[in-house]
């Protein structure tokens, strides 16, 4: 696996060694001590989950107040989506700013996101699947979000807003000032 820092530093991208041959390919998606080496702190997955999705369909963007904050290890196991994460620590320098990135079954990229970042997907592809392990377990009365199309962000999801399939609630979300 190879490891480095995106624009903004806390935030991990992982590559892994894909071994191909005529018979498909094969790489470990996941290895705790590569991680928490390159982190140089301990991150304790708990809990893994996965949704599928069509085109269009964003999700996020989303995090949990602490007690409950999340870091996050996401991937795309089928298709593609522009991934995005949000710096909302408040005492950060990189405050407001984000990063996009394309995740897909082709690049196998990961990103490590950790707590204290609001976290969105857009999927570009047909169809995709999405997994991500966290470090904390989901409470619902701790679950916040941001709205995607906030204004001060300037996020380019490289999509028509008219083509955008977000849920009631992703749509009416507040602004990063606001939370």
């Amino acid at each position: 696996m190879r490891f480095s820092r995106a624009n903004i530093p806390d935030i991990i991208i992982i590559e892994p060694n894909v071994l191909n041959d005529e018979r498909g390919y094969f790489f470990e998606s996941f290895k705790q001590n590569e991680l928490n080496e390159f982190l140089g702190y301990d991150v304790n997955f708990c809990q893994e989950n996965e949704s599928k999705s069509t085109y269009g369909v964003l999700r996020g963007l989303h995090f949990q107040q602490p007690p409950f904050a999340q870091a996050k290890l996401v991937r795309v196991i089928q298709g593609s989506v522009l991934d995005v994460a949000v710096d909302i620590r408040k005492e950060s320098p990189t405050f407001g700013k984000y990063i996009a990135m394309e995740l897909n079954d082709r690049n196998k990229k990961q990103l490590f996101i950790p707590r204290g970042f609001a976290h969105g997907f857009l999927v570009v592809s047909e169809t995709a699947i999405f997994s991500y392990k966290v470090d904390n377990f989901y409470n619902k009365e701790f679950d916040r979000g941001i709205a995607y199309d906030d204004q001060a962000l300037k996020i380019n999801w490289g999509m028509k807003k008219s083509h955008i399939k977000a849920s009631y609630k992703d749509m009416n979300q507040l602004p990063l000032e606001m939370i």
